[in-house]
């Protein structure tokens, strides 16, 4: 027994209030104001549960969740826009390695095959679709596979397998160790993944076979909120809800806006019933020529329909759900509604700073999860190729990945910021380059090739004009001028 492991009691020896089959009154007692249960909170803490994570998340929960979040997603522009957006900023062109080993033939070598390789398989793409899929599903998966139809050595492939496929066989339902789809070992790791060869949805020709694949050829991503979470569930699903409200609010002022444009105008009259107004047909329709004068029936005056819709508070209305739809998704307002109009630079950075930084902890996680699993895959089947046989027995190799930096507002400013952190030894050029998601390594052999091409056609590079210079050429202009006076 490990030392860590505490010997659990015997049922018969616990006390016989607490053995199996006996309910014992509990009393809440509790200071807190969230914990207490009054005629007023009720309601609103009706559908709070103490379920653990995986039954929280249980497969027709996350079926319906993905099924909404598809629906929305895929008729919303404002939840497909924020989709999107999310995507390319993740993953963008896509990634990009560097390795690190003390062997720069190697590291190139490593560098230039794998990227050929990844345009082969077009990974960028299913990145892309990958981390989509991770916020209108709620995790994604891919099975490491051979296709022998790949233009090149390394016969791996990418194979995107959709969270629906990921599903418990039905003669294993029930059993514990089996979470939808995902075998756990005594650890608790995933030992086996079923997958139906067919999508449950494929109303055509859906059968019920699966293959069980080992796990080492499955790569799972999704975001773990929970301890002991083994699935998830789509990242978009607080703002589920405000996405509805947003299209029903949107739509029934379309509407009303549209009917009350639809009645050009309408007759009315003063005067009493039975009164002195000439009598006219009720609901009856009078054509109006468009520029023509015309005379009304005696007693009645004619009116057009004032549009009031939509109210000043729409757009109001529309800012607010929209920044706490964008919220879950560490968003902000400007880039989930693709509009600065409020905006100034200062707080259009400040917002952005936020953004960023669950943007850079996404790639991280994307690294960890995803992409090591693919190389370290990549440099396998590499090394067993004819054409890549130096890389047998290369395993752990130091790397790290790039990834599209992001644009600066002012491009001006950041050039004379970098400059100054560069003259105060304040970062390095590995840093400033891989703010841009550029190694350094690459761009600085090719200025290398730059400045030898332009010594050898003559073109000599002129330093940029600094201030100092300018004070100096007005200097000596002055001198001039008091000199020919």
């Amino acid at each position: 027994m490990w030392p860590f492991r505490k010997k659990r009691k015997s049922q018969a020896s616990l006390p016989a209030t607490l053995q199996a089959g006996t309910r014992v009154p509990v009393v809440l007692r509790a200071r807190y104001d969230a914990a207490q249960t009054t005629a007023d909170n009720a309601r609103h803490w009706a559908m709070a549960d103490a379920l653990s994570a995986d039954s929280a998340m249980s497969a027709d929960v996350r079926r319906k969740l993905r099924q909404n979040a598809r629906y929305e997603v895929a008729n919303n522009s404002y939840a497909k826009g924020i989709v999107l957006t999310l995507t390319n900023d993740c993953i963008g062109t896509g990634p990009r390695l560097q390795m690190l080993s003390g062997d720069v033939k190697l590291n190139r070598l490593v560098e230039e095959a794998f990227a050929d390789w990844c345009r082969a398989v077009r990974l960028a793409g299913k990145l892309r679709t990958m981390r989509a899929a991770k916020a209108t599903d709620g995790e994604t998966f891919a099975v490491l596979t051979a296709n022998p139809l790949i233009d090149s050595p390394v016969v791996l492939d990418v194979q995107l397998v959709e969270a629906d496929r990921v599903a418990a066989p039905w003669l294993a339902s029930g059993n514990a160790a089996d979470i939808d789809g995902i075998t756990l070992d005594g650890w608790g790791n995933p030992r086996s993944y079923s997958i139906l060869q067919q999508h449950p949805g494929d109303l055509a020709n859906w059968r019920h076979e699966f293959d069980l694949v080992d796990a080492t050829a499955v790569i799972h991503w999704f975001r773990e909120d929970r301890p002991g979470q083994h699935r998830g569930v789509p990242e978009i699903t607080p703002a589920l809800p405000l996405f509805a409200q947003l299209r029903d609010y949107t739509l029934s002022v379309i509407a009303a806006a549209d009917t009350a444009a639809e009645f050009a105008a309408v007759l009315y009259t003063d005067s009493p019933a039975n009164g002195e107004a000439q009598a006219l047909e009720p609901m009856d329709i009078v054509a109006l020529e468009r520029r023509m004068a015309t005379v009304l029936p005696d007693g009645w005056r004619l009116s057009q329909v004032e549009a009031q819709q939509p109210v000043t508070g729409y757009g109001e209305f529309k800012h607010e759900i929209l920044n706490e739809i964008a919220r879950c998704l560490n968003m902000p307002f400007n880039v989930a509604a693709g509009n600065s109009a409020g905006y100034n630079y200062s707080s259009g950075r400040l917002d952005h700073q936020t953004y960023y930084k669950s943007i850079r902890v996404e790639q991280a996680h994307l690294a960890e999860v995803v992409l090591d699993r693919i190389l370290a895959a990549w440099l396998y089947e590499a090394s067993l190729t004819p054409e890549f046989a130096v890389l047998r027995g290369l395993r752990g190799v130091p790397h790290q990945w790039f990834f599209d930096g992001a644009e600066h507002v002012d491009p001006a400013k950041e050039a004379t910021a970098q400059a100054t952190r560069l003259t105060s030894n304040t970062t390095t050029l590995a840093i400033e380059y891989a703010r841009q998601g550029r190694d350094w390594e690459t761009e600085l052999r090719q200025r290398a090739k730059e400045k030898s091409l332009m010594k050898e056609l003559g073109l000599v590079e002129e330093p940029a004009p600094t201030d100092e210079d300018d004070e100096e050429e007005e200097t000596d202009a002055d001198v001039e001028a008091r000199r020919a006076a």
